[in-house]
């Protein structure tokens, strides 16, 4: 079941910072009210109270539309505003206006001065503050501006004494200036945190893009190589036929074992049965997800293992590596090998998952998942994965060891720092460069 936080563990840390900051902001609007119009019913008589109250609502209403659509223009969703920042700002400017004159001629008399003063020091300086959302940066220093200048004015206007004009300009200045830059700050974070984003993103498909990368190495190595066996074979073999030489048949009876050959070795990459090295990969998994900002912790040593065995657990190794980087927002990986028994066990886990988008049950099948099951029953292997611990993912694989290198498996020792390749060269080409010799 469901609890009542998991609508806010489900999200992404991206859509938790725009969360947050679409809300800090709507609360404005219940500040406004709680501020200025539900104190009006003790201040003042009816049905001026009611009017103060509905104004509020309707000034905090608005303003939290404005603050919304602000806040999709700078996360790119919508166009800026123009039209919604202009009536806000309009309706901000009158009701500033309106407070000040009923402060000073408004019946009532010092309650009158005081509410009203209440709501002109907590209107103007909070439509500023939403405006800016919806605004570039060198705009909001003009508005500013234009809002001290105007509150200055009005208040000579309505005949407020001369020592509270430059008081009341300062308020609007500080209490604006301070709200423009919360608001521009917060603008700045969440534009940051969504770059980081697309940051993360472009990284996680620049590695799988280098996998690609590594899968046509290899296809080209086996082909390079053999095609090329193939070539100066078939140019021996014609240079044999037409000296009428028997051996011009063995050369191309070779020709059609190396073609076979070739034939296999690709269906072998393509399917991803070639053998891979272990240690090469639990080194690139902590170089690849240190590199994404992931914590990665290797225990063990892969240098006592069988090919076999490293080659199945290795595609393990690659495959949950992969997951860590595209889903969830893993800020730990722990990668550990090790022997149980006559069992080699290889468990990776990372944290930061998204419930949402990993299997429901430890014996769900995904396509990767799927696939790796496939490689380790070849080995009579198994594989577990699944959720654990809240938003931490386990995966577990377990392959047997042959009957002769299950007696000596010491795995205390961290991964080799000097890899060897996982394919050496063939020496076809020496072979034929020794047949077709002088």
């Amino acid at each position: 079941m469901r609890g009542p936080g998991a609508w806010w563990h489900g999200k992404t840390t991206p859509a938790k910072v725009e969360t947050y900051t679409r809300w800090s902001f709507h609360s404005f609007a219940l500040v406004e009210v709680c501020a200025i119009g539900l104190p009006a019913f003790g201040e003042l008589r009816m049905p001026l109270a009611l009017w103060v109250f509905l104004m509020a609502c309707g000034h905090g209403l608005l303003g939290s539309a404005t603050a919304s659509r602000g806040l999709d223009w700078t996360c790119g969703r919508r166009e800026q505003p123009v039209r919604l920042l202009v009536v806000f700002g309009a309706l901000t400017a009158l009701l500033g206006i309106g407070a000040l004159a009923l402060s000073e001629h408004g019946p009532g008399g010092d309650k009158m001065e005081s509410t009203m003063g209440v709501f002109f020091i907590v209107v103007v300086p909070y439509g500023l503050g939403l405006m800016t959302l919806g605004m570039y940066r060198r705009h909001v220093l003009m508005l500013l501006a234009g809002f001290t200048a105007g509150a200055g004015v009005t208040s000579f206007l309505v005949g407020m004494p001369a020592y509270s004009v430059p008081a009341l300009m300062a308020g609007v200045l500080l209490l604006g200036g301070f709200l423009c830059l919360a608001s521009l700050f917060s603008v700045w974070l969440l534009k940051a945190v969504l770059e980081l984003d697309v940051a993360r993103e472009t990284r996680t498909r620049l590695a799988v893009a280098e996998e690609r990368l590594r899968f046509g190495r290899d296809l080209h190595d086996v082909m390079g190589r053999n095609l090329a066996v193939i070539a100066l074979k078939s140019e021996l073999a014609v240079q044999l036929a037409r000296r009428e030489r028997p051996e011009a048949v063995e050369q191309m009876i070779e020709v059609q074992r190396i073609a076979r050959e070739s034939q296999k070795e690709v269906r072998e990459v393509v399917r991803g049965y070639r053998e891979v090295d272990l240690g090469v990969e639990l080194l690139g998994a902590q170089g690849v997800l240190t590199a994404a900002g992931v914590e990665c912790t290797v225990t063990g040593s892969a240098s006592e293992l069988p090919s076999a065995v490293q080659s199945a657990l290795g595609w393990v190794v690659r495959e949950a590596t992969t997951n860590v980087l595209r889903h969830g927002d893993a800020g730990h990986c722990r990668v550990s090998l090790g022997v149980e028994g006559t069992r080699v066990v290889l468990t990776v886990e990372n944290d930061g998952v998204e419930r949402d988008r990993v299997p429901s049950t430890p014996t769900s099948k995904g396509s990767g998942l799927a696939g790796l099951r496939e490689r380790l029953s070849a080995v009579d292997g198994t594989l577990e994965a699944g959720p654990v611990d809240g938003d931490r993912f386990r995966v577990v694989a377990e392959v047997p060891l042959p009957p002769a290198a299950s007696s000596s498996s010491p795995m205390s020792r961290p991964p080799s720092t000097s890899p060897t390749p996982s394919s050496s060269p063939s020496s076809a080409p020496r072979t034929v460069n020794e047949e077709v010799a002088p």
